[in-house]
């Protein structure tokens, strides 16, 4: 990564049911979706996710807007987020179209 990295965190909001299933989904992510994620410029992405169902993700880019983009042209994205929409309260759409990005207030390096 160059030296314009961004850091870009983000909120969505799982299903009280569904908590436990979206874990076990992401302990068996699609190798060929991240093999997409790395590919399109996602790095040291993180999910954490609250016992309410508070998602909270963090990445490392170097243009976001792009990176999803990009990502949104892919085939494997596509399957992904059908899959997973299922998951998320208060979404219309694609998971990936609901993010709501929080701007960065500190960082210590």
């Amino acid at each position: 990564m160059s030296g314009s990295t961004k850091r870009v965190c983000f909120l969505l909001k799982v299903r009280q049911d569904r908590l436990e299933e979206y874990k076990l989904r992401h302990q068996a992510v699609w190798p060929d979706m991240l093999s997409a994620l790395r590919d399109t410029g996602w790095h040291n992405y993180s999910l954490f996710l609250r016992e309410d169902g508070l998602l909270v993700g963090y990445l490392e880019t170097d243009d976001f807007e792009a990176a999803q983009e990009a990502m949104a042209r892919t085939d494997v994205n596509a399957r992904w987020q059908a899959e997973m929409a299922p998951f998320f309260e208060d979404l219309d759409g694609r998971p990936d179209e609901g993010m709501r990005t929080l701007p960065e207030v500190f960082h210590l390096d």
